[in-house]
């Protein structure tokens, strides 16, 4: 069981934090049951959901340090583009990928996301729509995530991975 205050992935919603812990009688004949109240971190809004709810995927966020190591595994990440022409096909494939609720996952999903998209520009041709919502999806829940786990601001994630990456490479050199 989580607690007040308790930072947690929520299922598509992205980063959570715990509010409070409540009882609450859901219907009169039903017995009284505890129930979170979660504040996403990135949307507008609070979440009412019982404690023993096995729907919705939640999990503790990632720790800095496997946030690190998340990042430094990056180059040798390979992220083949996923194509096919039937669209729900093409859903499937990223609804399952999402489905896994972890980062390494989203990761893979973004990169593979975003070489589909330059192999696409490289031809002149348009990125597609369920690519595009699908990356830009997983790229919100991975950045959340990574945000919070490195303590910095989400919209800043991209450059420190960005400068973690180039301090790598010159050290390996």
């Amino acid at each position: 069981m989580y607690q007040i205050g308790d930072l947690i992935l929520y299922g598509g919603t992205g980063v959570c934090r715990v509010e409070d812990i409540i009882s609450r009688k859901p219907g009169r004949a039903e017995p009284e049951r505890a129930y979170y109240v979660l504040k996403p971190l990135y949307q507008t809004g609070t979440i009412t959901t019982p404690v023993d709810n096995n729907k919705v995927f939640t999990r503790p966020v990632i720790t800095r340090d496997e946030a690190m190591d998340l990042i430094d595994q990056i180059p040798n990440i390979q992220a083949e583009a996923y194509h096919n022409q039937n669209l729900q096909q093409l859903e499937n494939y990223y609804r399952t990928e999402m489905e896994e609720h972890d980062c390494l996952s989203l990761l893979r999903l973004t990169m593979s996301a975003y070489r589909k998209k330059v192999e696409r520009e490289e031809k002149k041709l348009k990125f597609g729509a369920v690519d595009r919502r699908y990356m830009e999806r997983a790229e919100n829940l991975l950045y959340g995530e990574l945000a919070v786990a490195l303590g910095i601001a989400k919209d800043s994630v991209q450059d420190f991975i960005a400068h973690r990456l180039q301090t790598l490479s010159a050290a390996a050199e």
